[in-house]
């Protein structure tokens, strides 16, 4: 990975975007690949690299965001919890840790899982490269996908029960969206649905709940895809 290191000795890479766009997917499969490039080649008199780039198998973290959240009302304010308990000591190239909340419980777990001080951690979730992070972050990443399938993805996963809590948290990370400007920053914006069309998923267009959630109707942040900064690099997710 060609990029300076900008959190400490460490390169911090975030992988952003709405609800359902496939942000986890992509981060995990990110991580395998970087996990799998192969030693990178070196010219006699070549100097060490400071800090070094991956070693090859050498694990590439993934920190998802969602096991920091203290519930559906803790989707901005977690971010003191994640500087605290990962990013501050990886600055000082010291290991990380955090324990994944349980949104069963309701709680936190008492386990703690350590986040080693590695060449590339990923970290992945909405709001992941905001603004205030932006300086420390090697490379940030926006995921994005059309409103109606990533609103059935969700449902898919997690149920119809969590259509309230989701239709407050979709329009909460419109929002921020559009406040932080997070698409217009980002390095690299993923098409997350490679082949879907907006509005035409045949498993929402028929669910009744879903035909009144006003997140799904217009969404700034999907619809405008085509009108991004033409110098962004768009990639599909497969």
């Amino acid at each position: 990975m060609g990029r300076p290191a900008r959190l400490g000795r460490t390169r911090l890479v975030a992988v952003d975007g709405p609800s359902g766009a496939g942000k986890s997917v992509f981060a995990g499969r990110l991580a395998a690949a970087l996990t799998a490039l192969p030693a990178p080649a070196e010219l006699p008199g070549d100097a060490p690299l400071d800090p070094p780039e991956l070693l090859p198998g050498e694990h590439v973290p993934v920190v998802r965001t969602d096991d920091l959240l203290a519930g559906w009302d803790d989707q901005l304010s977690f971010w003191p919890r994640l500087d605290e308990w990962v990013l501050t000591p990886l600055r000082a190239a010291r290991p990380g840790r955090y324990r994944r909340y349980d949104w069963t419980r309701a709680a936190f777990g008492p386990d703690w899982v350590t986040v080693p001080p590695a060449p590339v951690v990923v970290i992945e979730g909405v709001s992941s490269s905001r603004a205030g992070i932006a300086p420390e972050l090697s490379l940030a990443i926006f995921v994005t996908a059309p409103p109606r399938l990533r609103l059935d993805r969700v449902l898919t996963r997690d149920g119809a029960a969590v259509l309230p809590d989701l239709t407050r948290w979709r329009q909460g990370e419109r929002r921020h969206f559009d406040a932080d400007a997070t698409a217009d920053r980002a390095d690299l914006v993923v098409d997350g649905a490679p082949g879907a069309a907006a509005g035409t998923d045949p498993a929402v267009a028929t669910d009744p709940a879903v035909a009144t959630d006003p997140a799904v109707a217009t969404d700034p942040v999907d619809d405008s895809i085509t009108a991004l900064d033409p110098d962004v690099h768009y990639v599909r997710l497969r």
